[in-house]
């Protein structure tokens, strides 16, 4: 091999390794974020549930005390159910409002982008300050709605003490602050619905209902997986709004799981139990993620 082919190998030799290496230096700040907040804190929570720990003392290792201890704990398994719950009213009531403004919003009408900017302006508020507007709202002794019943002459109603009215505020104020987010979803979804089956099916004299039943819901299924998905493990994750809004209560009626295992953890300084209760919750989550994952694979084939 002479000199100047042993240069051009060298050469070619360097440019492929940066060119190995480029896309790892990319993806290195959001590996290292990732890293640092997501599973750094993850395995340390794991390492927790297997411990006693009240974050003053030394912990001791108890095996799987924490988890056995969990299995007999009513108010766990009481919280998981009420979530369960609040999962199965919220999630149909979040699909068909984000479907139902992504129809409307997805037509060729007069301000579209600005109705879209208001369905949209409530997912950038947080969480708190959503459940604080509400309670401005639906309070008891403040709020504008028992005022407004009162100038009519109608008795004022216990929104945040009745415990059906306190899981409706919190439903409603979940749909309010989600049902954007998910629009958006919804709408890109309809956009990449091919405009040929539309006109095909008109030829066909297909119109309204017959149109959505057999051609935009179909075909909006692997959106519509995702979203079920998403605003399922969003509701079992559910607490910094419910807990502006009426604390949990009344009694534990809107307390959720989250809220219980930062309860144990917090207020009862048992970060063992509680991390041990994090990891089922995890378990159960990733369980959504990965029937999402499989059905998806389903729905792709």
């Amino acid at each position: 091999m002479s000199e100047g082919q042993r240069l051009n190998r060298n050469t070619l030799a360097k440019q492929n390794r940066k060119l190995v290496i480029a896309p790892y230096l990319f993806i290195l700040p959001n590996l290292l974020i990732f890293g640092t907040f997501i599973v750094f804190p993850s395995l340390l929570g794991l390492y927790y549930s297997f411990h006693v720990y009240d974050g003053l003392n030394p912990m001791k290792f108890n095996g799987l005390d924490n988890y056995i201890k969990i299995i007999g704990d009513r108010e766990f398994w009481s919280t998981i159910g009420r979530t369960g719950i609040y999962a199965a009213i919220v999630v149909p009531l979040i699909y068909a409002a984000a479907l139902g403004i992504a129809l409307l919003l997805a037509r060729e009408i007069r301000m579209r982008g600005f109705f879209r900017a208001v369905f949209y302006w409530p997912t950038m508020i947080s969480y708190i300050i959503v459940g604080l507007t509400w309670k401005w709202i639906f309070g008891d002794s403040f709020g504008i709605l028992n005022h407004l019943l009162t100038v009519v002459g109608v008795e004022p109603v216990g929104f945040l003490t009745s415990s059906f009215w306190a899981n409706t505020a919190v439903i409603i104020a979940t749909v309010w602050s989600r049902a954007g987010f998910f629009m958006v979803i919804f709408i890109a979804g309809l956009q990449a619905i091919p405009t040929d089956y539309y006109e095909a099916a008109r030829l066909d004299g297909a119109t309204g209902m017959k149109v959505f039943r057999y051609i935009t819901l179909p075909l909006l299924k692997p959106t519509s997986l995702l979203v079920v998905m998403l605003t399922l493990i969003d509701a079992f994750k559910a607490f910094p709004l419910m807990f502006a809004l009426t604390g949990g209560g009344p009694g534990k009626d809107t307390t959720y799981i989250v809220q219980y295992i930062y309860e144990i953890g917090f207020n009862r300084q048992e970060l063992g139990l509680a991390s041990a209760m994090s990891v089922i919750l995890f378990i159960l989550i990733g369980g959504f993620s990965a029937l999402q994952f499989r059905l998806s694979k389903g729905g792709a084939t």
